[in-house]
């Protein structure tokens, strides 16, 4: 069975996105960059995507791969606000 969001139209950081990125995540992200910011996002999205990719982000335990091809597809789909 698909899941109904994979076949949906492309991520946007808004809904799909920026959701991903809990309390946690942001604060301790905070001085480098704002992961509840889409331009930031953006900006360091490919540093971003090889983290979470590699399971060293976030610093507590992998994403699961579904939110790891979230991630993925909102990069393909041009990284839509």
């Amino acid at each position: 069975m698909t899941d109904v969001h994979e076949q949906s139209a492309d991520p946007t950081f808004s809904s799909d996105v920026k959701p991903l990125f809990r309390d946690l995540d942001r604060n301790s992200m905070i001085g480098a960059f704002d992961l509840w910011k889409h331009s930031d996002v953006v900006a360091h999205q490919d540093a971003i995507l090889h983290a979470v990719e590699s399971g060293g982000m976030p610093c507590d335990g992998a994403w699961p791969a579904t939110s790891v091809e979230v991630f993925k597809r909102w990069i393909a789909g041009g990284s839509k606000p």
